[in-house]
């Protein structure tokens, strides 16, 4: 007789997704129902008023940011200089999953940051071990969880197969908190047991166990939002339009395939894969060699609670360590200010260029862990 798990897994009804994205279904499958037909867009300044008084930031998407002409030519230019060493990055993270688990395995990147980077390990693992790892990419929602129908299909679709979860990179480690939770959950709910192990590119937070590193550089796809993570929005999750046997939402952006970069990105990282293969592969096996240079810390939550204490920030939630939260603060949120380690930091162009448009402050705040930190406006204190 199968076991209650067993028995669970079998019998969800789970349909196949609709196909979504500019990516080739080789590259990923977005386990996500498609809500272009709602309308769910709202602008930055309506988005955080709301945020701040109790919405649940899913349950709404930002209005996506335009590059300027000036901004996307600083994109082409990170790429062209970064292309190399990303994909040592994207290496070494291969390297450790390939290590760690073989290759009975099923990459689950969490959308959307991590699924170029989902899509790039994919990629590696097939360009080195001939493997073809299947590879989707799932929601997870800091507040609501993940998506536990995604994670049933998966376990449908490959039973014998152990899920490795990807992401793009950490900051205070919110995500990586969410997924340990998530996987608690589903242990006590359906005894599905699973390794709550995150890898991601970079892992400045020291909250992840399996990365590429853990410096604090711009990774390219954290430049832009949907035109470099497939076209895709942020995921959502609104009881009106998401049913109990549906995938969490998003919308497929479509109108914006003349400007989608999220091709052009994996394929210039990938184009660099044979160089950086055996370096990549010697820097595995020494950090897994050394369990201490590997150990999760949480070392950028100490940041946090020094620049939350200084600046009178109550809610944590407010304040975005890192290269990578720092561009998505400048992108779609209400920034308050910006700190950096050193104005002549190599990494924070961009940074410094989109504050300069949105008209944002920028700060150098000594003893920074991370190369930079952005810091949304609390609605509340400035309105009292």
């Amino acid at each position: 007789m199968e076991d209650e798990m067993t028995h669970i897994i079998r019998n969800n009804s789970l349909s196949a997704p609709e196909p979504m994205g500019s990516y080739s279904q080789e590259d990923v499958v977005f386990l996500l129902k498609n809500l272009n037909e709602a309308n769910l867009e709202r602008s930055n300044e309506d988005r955080e008023a709301a945020i701040q008084t109790g919405v649940h930031y899913s349950e709404m998407l930002p209005v996506e940011y335009q590059p300027t002409p000036e901004y996307l030519q600083l994109f082409h230019k990170t790429l062209r200089e970064s292309a190399e060493r990303i994909a040592y990055a994207v290496g070494i993270v291969s390297e450790i999953i390939v290590k760690k688990r073989g290759f009975k395995v099923v990459l689950a990147s969490l959308a959307r940051a991590g699924t170029p980077i989902g899509v790039l390990i994919k990629r590696y693992i097939q360009h080195v071990y001939k493997a073809d790892l299947p590879h989707y990419s799932i929601s997870i929602i800091r507040g609501k969880g993940i998506d536990q129908n995604a994670i049933l299909y998966m376990l449908q679709r490959h039973p014998d197969d152990e899920i490795q979860f990807v992401d793009g990179w950490t900051g205070k480690g919110a995500i990586r908190k969410v997924l340990i939770e998530a996987c608690e959950e589903l242990q006590s709910k359906y005894g599905i047991q699973l390794d709550d192990d995150l890898a991601v590119l970079a892992d400045p937070g020291y909250c992840a166990g399996t990365f590429g590193t853990r410096e604090d550089y711009l990774i390219p796809s954290a430049c832009l939002n949907s035109t470099v993570s497939g076209l895709m929005s942020r995921t959502v999750l609104r009881a009106d339009l998401i049913g109990p046997n549906d995938y969490h939402g998003a919308k497929f952006y479509k109108e914006w395939l003349d400007s989608d970069v999220s091709n052009l990105f994996v394929d210039t990282v990938g184009a660099h894969f044979a160089d950086i293969e055996a370096a990549a592969r010697k820097e595995a096996d020494r950090l897994l060699a050394s369990p201490e240079e590997t150990a999760i810390t949480w070392s950028g939550m100490k940041d946090i609670q020094r620049i939350q204490q200084e600046f009178g920030i109550q809610d944590v939630n407010l304040v975005k360590p890192g290269v990578g939260e720092t561009t998505r603060v400048l992108l779609r949120r209400v920034p308050w200010k910006i700190l950096v380690d050193s104005l002549d930091n190599p990494n924070l162009k961009h940074i410094l260029l989109l504050a300069k448009d949105r008209h944002v402050p920028v700060e150098e705040y000594e003893g920074l862990t991370f190369s930079c930190c952005g810091i949304i406006k609390p609605l509340k204190e400035t309105s009292q």
